[in-house]
């Protein structure tokens, strides 16, 4: 019979060779997530969000309780950061499931406008304040200018409506009729669509996500 203290030696050393494998598992499923997030080309999102445009969509801003992950508003239904949103999930990122973990860990770095004191997973995905708080903290924050040439197929643009309501779309690779400038996909109230609309609005965020270097 074995001594209590060989057993016990036997045992912390068994404890220790667990613990380092789950660590080492852990930083392998880590180093996947992170790849898999930035495994997509500016073309791609471009055309996914070009993609968006053949589907006819009613502006719907009301709440909707929707399933998790993965989850949808009704596919006739939608408001600007549902293209994001959409766009996105078209290339195997779910936005819905990676804001939410975020702000399950990190709730005070985000907005307080809507009264919530905890998580949300059927609507903080959805609003833009969200988003930009949380592509500033994954992706790449990119300067605001007034020059055309500083925003790239792929690049997430935010604006300011005036009277705090704020807006969301993405820039593609499609041109104006004049080639100075890309346009945007947005939806903006009349559903999925392509606009020169740039610099119709004041800018407040401008952002990849996502995109391999």
């Amino acid at each position: 019979m074995e001594e209590p203290n060989n057993l016990q030696r036997k045992l912390k050393s068994i404890v220790q060779e667990f613990n380092m494998r789950i660590t080492v598992l852990l930083l392998i499923l880590l180093k996947v997530n992170t790849l898999s997030a930035q495994n997509i080309t500016a073309e791609q999102l471009s055309n996914a969000a070009l993609e968006l445009t053949k589907q006819k969509v009613e502006y719907y801003p009301g709440y909707i309780r929707i399933a998790y992950p993965n989850g949808d508003v009704p596919a006739n239904k939608g408001v600007c950061t549902d293209v994001i949103i959409r766009a996105y999930r078209k290339l195997g990122i779910d936005l819905q499931k990676e804001v939410h973990e975020d702000m399950a860990k990190n709730f005070h770095l985000y907005q307080k406008n809507w009264g919530l004191k905890k998580p949300d997973t059927n609507i903080d995905h959805r609003r833009v304040p969200n988003l930009m708080v949380y592509f500033k903290r994954f992706g790449m924050v990119k300067s605001i200018t007034q020059n055309p040439n500083d925003y790239k197929p792929g690049d997430i643009v935010c604006w300011n409506l005036s009277g705090g309501i704020t807006h969301i779309g993405i820039v593609v690779n499609k041109r104006t009729t004049d080639g100075n400038r890309y346009l945007i996909v947005h939806n903006i109230g009349a559903g999925q669509v392509l606009e020169d609309c740039l610099f119709s609005f004041k800018i407040i965020g401008h952002y990849t996500y996502g995109i391999a270097p």
